[in-house]
């Protein structure tokens, strides 16, 4: 199965986002900086590690991006998908069992005090459009520069500092379902649906048609 490779790939990097993540939160004391870097850093190494073998997506909204901008065949994609939500609920359900849900369902994205779900799906949106713009510059475009998953890893810190307090700045929706699923912590999830992959699909479908046809 010529595919496995990549879907045991991108399970493993998605796996590592969430494990560290919860743990970050757990950590962190409300240290938004150290939670911004754990994240990004966790992408960073992870893409870099896996980029040449799966592209790296660890997340819905990228491979989602990369349908729609004709990088990814449909089953690929899909199977992609699979991989990236198993791989984000056994982080959570791992990382339970070590210490305990109670933390799992303190490290879910959820909406701030005061937040709407509308507002939520914007910011989510908008923030993950900046992450899948990136991947498709450093990641996926054939020439774009070569730096491995440090931009990427800089944008997921970034868009943290800029939305975790509002929304937690998930920009991927496995990073939500997971947690979510072993915690039961729901809260407001559609927006960690609607907004990423709202987000993904609007950056796949800009670069790949305003940008990608110019470069090539």
């Amino acid at each position: 199965m010529k595919i496995l490779p990549s879907l045991v790939a991108e399970f493993i990097g998605t796996f590592t986002l969430i494990f560290v993540g919860v743990f970050a939160i757990h950590n962190a004391n409300g240290d938004l900086l150290m939670v911004a870097l754990a994240h990004g850093l966790a992408i960073a190494v992870m893409v870099s590690a896996f980029g040449h073998i799966s592209g790296g997506h660890l997340n819905p909204a990228v491979t989602v991006g990369a349908l729609v901008g004709g990088k990814i065949p449909l089953v690929d994609g899909l199977l992609y998908i699979v991989s990236q939500l198993s791989g984000a609920t056994v982080a959570a359900f791992i990382a339970a069992s070590i210490v305990s849900t109670e933390m799992v369902y303190a490290g879910t994205p959820v909406l701030g005090e005061g937040v709407s779900m509308g507002a939520g799906i914007a910011l989510e949106a908008i923030l993950t459009f900046f992450l899948v713009i990136v991947v498709f510059g450093t990641g996926i475009d054939s020439n774009g520069p070569k730096i491995g998953g440090l931009a990427i890893g800089l944008t997921v810190a970034l868009d943290i500092m800029a939305g975790g307090p509002l929304t937690g700045a998930a920009m991927n929706t496995a990073r939500t379902f997971g947690p979510a699923l072993v915690s039961g912590n729901w809260n407001g999830h559609i927006v960690y649906w609607v907004g990423p992959l709202l987000g993904g699909a609007a950056a796949g479908l800009v670069y790949s048609k305003l940008m990608l046809k110019k470069a090539e």
